[in-house]
């Protein structure tokens, strides 16, 4: 399963590819969200792990556009964010996100996430 990694930060990026490793997914990574647009869009990932705060296109406004889009809006988008207030979790899924983690998160919380999704058609 082809999944794409959006986020700012270079080490979470590592920890997830790390935590996700070896598990017969196809791993792609962008560092901003005007980034992860073009590559969620050149790549068609069935998953997209994305952040909130990022430089130049915020994770919320690149859901919008991949769920408005109808070549993006079947990819599954798990907002993966430090925002855990309750107000930031409405805003993500009213944004069209499928499901929303918060950092720090459970490595095996996320395999487990990302094993349904894979299972799921």
């Amino acid at each position: 399963m082809k999944l794409l990694i959006a986020d700012d930060e270079p080490a979470v990026r590592a920890l997830v590819h790390v935590t996700l490793e070896g598990d017969d997914y196809e791993i792609l990574e962008a560092a901003d969200g005007v980034e992860a647009l073009e590559v969620a869009r050149g790549e068609a990932p069935r998953l997209v792990l994305l952040d909130i705060m990022m430089p130049r296109l915020d994770g919320l406004e690149v859901c919008r556009q991949l769920k408005a889009d109808p070549d993006t809006s079947d990819i599954v988008v798990v907002m993966l964010t430090a925002q855990a207030q309750e107000r930031d979790r409405d805003q993500g899924l009213a944004a069209g996100a499928d499901d929303y983690f918060t950092k720090p998160f459970s490595p095996l919380a996320l395999l487990n996430m990302v094993e349904r999704v894979r299972h799921n058609p």
